[in-house]
């Protein structure tokens, strides 16, 4: 499955985290391809309202309701960088509250093994103006948690 005891990638940087998944980096860019979906595996979203036809390119945006409990928000991901089977930095604009980069990136890592490392930070609205040790560690709290149902959804997909 997923090793997601990872360690923070530098000092100051517990947000960033370093996680294998038993499967080669094709099979995990199959599912950070499609945009459907994205609600399987990103912890916090509802449901998929619309994804761009020619997601992951860059440019593209998945649409979709982020909550928790009762409180519900719309939000739009943006893929601001691309580099197929590598690399996806996505933007998430979640309105009043602001932006955040989300930067994952693959490496083989042996022969059917894949590196993913997950980089999120605030950039705009209150998360950046506020961005503390404590923000990123929910952020690295929510990330183990979605880095194991990204994986999960890879070994659906791709059976050993």
């Amino acid at each position: 499955m997923a090793n997601v005891r990872g360690r923070a990638g530098y000092p100051g940087r517990v947000a960033v985290l370093n996680v294998l998944i038993d499967r080669d980096p094709q099979q995990v860019w199959d599912v950070l391809s499609d945009g459907s979906a994205y609600a399987d595996w990103v912890v916090g979203t509802r449901h998929i309202e619309d994804v761009d036809p020619h997601w992951p390119e860059l440019g593209s945006q998945i649409r979709y309701a982020l909550g928790f409990g009762r409180w519900t928000i719309e939000d739009v991901t943006t893929v601001r960088l691309v580099e197929p089977g590598r690399r996806l930095e996505l933007e998430a604009y979640a309105g009043r509250l602001g932006s955040a980069r989300i930067s994952i990136a693959l490496l083989p890592w042996g022969e059917e093994r894949t590196l993913v490392i997950v980089d999120e930070h605030p950039l705009t609205g209150p998360g950046a103006l506020w961005h503390t040790l404590l923000v990123d560690v929910l952020l690295r709290f929510r990330n183990q948690r979605m880095v194991r149902s990204l994986a999960r959804l890879v070994h659906e997909r791709h059976p050993a």
